[in-house]
This record gives structure tokens, C-alpha cells and sequence, in this order.
């Protein structure tokens, strides 16, 4: 028994890390699209530069410096983009802020104040938005994400008090609700600002993004027709192939993320299965051993009327059961621990899991266990069908 429980250990432990790498992918994979999706449908990013092909191109969209103002006000005007509800630029700088003798490193991110209703973000009472003329003015105010006034202020109220970035005092006017991730940034960890404050206190005269936003879904492909446009005539290209810029819909950036973790998820989960081979060979040994200590019942079986096929397939089956009982207790302990780490990053990294039990890949365990347990099993079991009964019942 002892020797069985040892020899199921490999597909067990196979199986085991294939659930949980499928389980954390799936939920990883429903994590980030929802936060893609609470930007709502009808939200397009225009980004700079050429659209990366791979992940050594990504840095080039953050270095990017096409998207001019001059693109900002004319994508801005009604007649450009009709069917545009609202359009906002973002530039953003790693600075370090501090307060006293308290010093934050973080990002401070430049916005407008139509961003605030794109990423439904809120003040806590006390505080203020700023508005367009705090941008007109490159007004020196800011509003602190909760993790920001936290690591700044403490538990004391920040509203009034003045911080410093790059030498220059910033008042603070407000500090947002707790937010947490939203679309790839978490203003929990950063401080917001005019993008004409963070663009004078950076020296950038550029944008990092520019976000639209369509009146509606089916207004988003003239949205698009008309940004191309607008951004191709400023920047003098005829050919599309030439873009200097690219843009991204949510349901575009729900492909790629679904196409990005799915292929992680296949690749860490073909690691994970390597170890069903070593459990494989385990099984093939266990039965080539009770092969040879179960002779004499072999014998014994032909001698009775056991044919070849009886034999055959009584091993066979005995390998197939023992490998896919270490499947199933592979699927639960997967399960198992896959939940216990879904509960432990939603208490203690403050990540957003939801547990995600993958069918596929239960199905898929079992299949695979039953598979391992037949090839590695076959030829044991082959080997007892063919021995003569004659021989078996004289082995000692």
C-alpha cells in the first residue's frame, strides 16, 4: 500500500501544480480584465509610437513623445471628433514627494478633470477636485492617493497642508477614496496633478497617453476614423504604415491580455507536467515489480482459462486506477491550495482575487492521468500477458 501511495506521489504533485497554475491564470487573467473593462467600453487610448510586436517594444510606447498638444486641442474639437463624449491627456513622472521629514517615492500623474469621471474617482469628504482652471493656470495642487497621504501624513488629515516635489510646494486640496488597481495603475500608490502643473514641473511637452472617450459603443469605429485622421494630418503621414502613434479599445487590450496569459499558462503548466513523466516511470516500475511477485498468480489465472487479454488488461487496468486515483487527489489538493493563496493575496496583498475552479483543467488532469497510467502501463502489463503459464506457476 505503502509503495502505491510512494508511487502516485509524481502524478499527484503533477496534477497538483497544473490546477493551481491554471487556476491562478484564469483568475489572474478575470482580475485584469475587469479591471480593463471598468474603463467602460467606449473608452479608446492613443498611445505613442509604433505598435510594439512584442515586449522589447512595449518601453518605446512609455518614451514616446508624438502626441503633441497641438493633438490634444484639435482631437478636442467637436468638429474633429463628433462623436467624441470627452478627451483627456496623461503624462506622468516618477518623483519622490515630501513632508516634513517624511519622503514618498511614487508617481505623480497629470491629468484633466474629465479623467476624474473616466476612472469614477472620488475625493473624500473634506477634499476638492481640481477643475479646468487649476489646468489653464498650472495650478500647484494635488490630490494624494490613500496610500500616498498614509505614507506622507500618516493618520493626520492632509487637506490644506503643502508637500514638496522637485523643491516646489504643492498644496494638497484633496485625497482620494481608496481605489485601489484600475486598468493597469493603482492610485492608491500615486499623487494626481493638472497636466500643465506635472508638464512644467517635468520639463515634458508631450503626452504619455491621450484618452477618448466614444458617446457610445457603436460610435467607437468613426471615433477611431476620426482620431487617425485628425493625428495623420498633424503629423504629416500619408501612409498608415508610418503611424507614429496607435490606439487601443478595451476589447483590444482584453485580446491581448486573455492571448498573454493563456500562452503563461500553457507554458508554466507543460513545466508543471513534466513531473507527470518521472510519476509515469514510477508507475511502469511499481508494475514491472508486481509483475514479478504476482507470477505465480499469472500462472495460476492462465491455467484457469486466463487468456492473454485477460492479463493484459487486468494490469493495465490496476496502472490506470492507480494514476488517475493521484489525479483526483492531485485535482483536490490543487483546489485546495489554490484558494487557500487566492485568500492570502486578497488579505495580505490586497489584490482583488476571485477564485476560479478550471474545469479544463480538472478534465484535462484526468485525461492526462488516465494517459500516463495506459502508456506507462502497457507494456508491464504486456509482459505479464505473454508470460507462459507453464514457467509461472514453477517460479518460486
Amino acid at each position: 500500500m505503502s509503495r502505491s501511495v510512494l508511487t502516485i506521489l509524481g502524478i499527484v504533485i503533477g496534477i497538483t501544480a497544473i490546477i493551481i497554475v491554471m487556476a491562478l491564470g484564469q483568475s489572474a487573467q478575470n482580475l485584469i480584465v475587469g479591471e480593463i473593462q471598468s474603463l467602460g467600453p467606449e473608452t479608446i487610448v492613443i498611445l505613442p509610437g509604433k505598435q510594439p510586436k512584442g515586449l522589447s517594444d512595449v518601453g518605446g510606447t512609455i518614451l514616446g513623445d508624438s502626441l503633441k498638444e497641438k493633438d490634444f486641442k484639435d482631437l478636442s474639437k467637436k468638429e474633429n471628433v463628433p462623436d467624441a463624449a470627452n478627451v483627456s491627456p496623461v503624462v506622468f513622472s516618477s518623483v519622490s514627494a515630501s513632508f516634513g521629514s517624511q519622503t514618498y517615492d511614487t508617481i505623480i500623474l497629470g491629468i484633466s478633470p474629465s479623467l476624474f469621471e473616466t476612472f469614477s474617482l472620488e475625493v473624500k469628504p473634506a477634499g476638492t477636485l481640481f477643475g479646468l482652471n487649476d489646468v489653464n493656470e498650472k495650478s500647484s495642487v494635488v490630490i494624494l492617493g490613500d496610500k500616498a497621504q498614509t505614507e506622507l501624513f500618516g493618520n493626520s488629515d492632509s487637506v490644506g497642508e503643502k508637500i514638496k516635489i522637485k523643491g516646489k510646494n504643492f498644496k494638497v486640496i484633496g485625497v482620494l477614496a481608496k481605489k485601489g488597481q484600475s486598468s493597469f495603475v493603482n492610485f492608491d500608490d500615486h499623487i494626481l496633478a493638472p497636466y500643465t502643473t506635472v508638464q512644467d514641473l517635468t520639463g515634458l511637452k508631450y503626452f504619455n497617453r491621450i484618452t477618448v472617450r466614444a458617446k457610445s459603443v457603436e460610435a467607437i469605429p468613426n471615433v477611431i476614423k476620426d482620431i487617425e485622421f485628425v493625428l495623420r494630418n498633424n503629423h504629416k503621414i500619408d501612409d498608415s504604415k508610418n503611424d507614429d502613434f496607435y490606439l487601443q479599445t478595451q476589447e483590444d487590450l482584453v485580446k491581448s491580455v486573455s492571448s498573454i496569459t493563456d500562452i503563461l499558462t500553457i507554458f508554466l503548466g507543460s513545466v508543471a507536467a513534466i513531473s507527470l513523466i518521472v510519476g509515469g516511470i514510477g508507475i511502469m516500475n511499481i508494475m514491472f515489480v508486481s509483475v514479478t511477485e504476482r507470477t505465480r498468480e499469472i500462472g495460476l489465472r492462465k491455467a484457469l482459462g486466463a487468456t492473454n487479454k485477460n492479463i493484459l488488461v487486468q494490469f493495465l487496468t490496476e496502472a490506470v486506477i492507480l494514476t488517475v486515483t493521484g489525479g483526483m487527489i492531485g485535482i483536490v489538493f490543487g483546489t485546495g491550495l489554490t484558494a487557500l493563496t487566492v485568500v492570502a493575496l486578497n488579505k495580505f496583498a490586497g489584490i482583488n482575487f476571485t477564485f476560479s475552479f478550471p474545469i479544463l483543467g480538472a478534465l484535462l488532469g484526468l485525461f492526462v492521468s488516465s494517459a500516463v497510467g495506459f502508456i506507462f502501463g502497457i507494456f508491464p502489463a504486456r509482459k505479464a500477458s505473454l508470460k507462459s503459464p507453464i514457467e509461472a506457476l514453477r517460479y518460486e
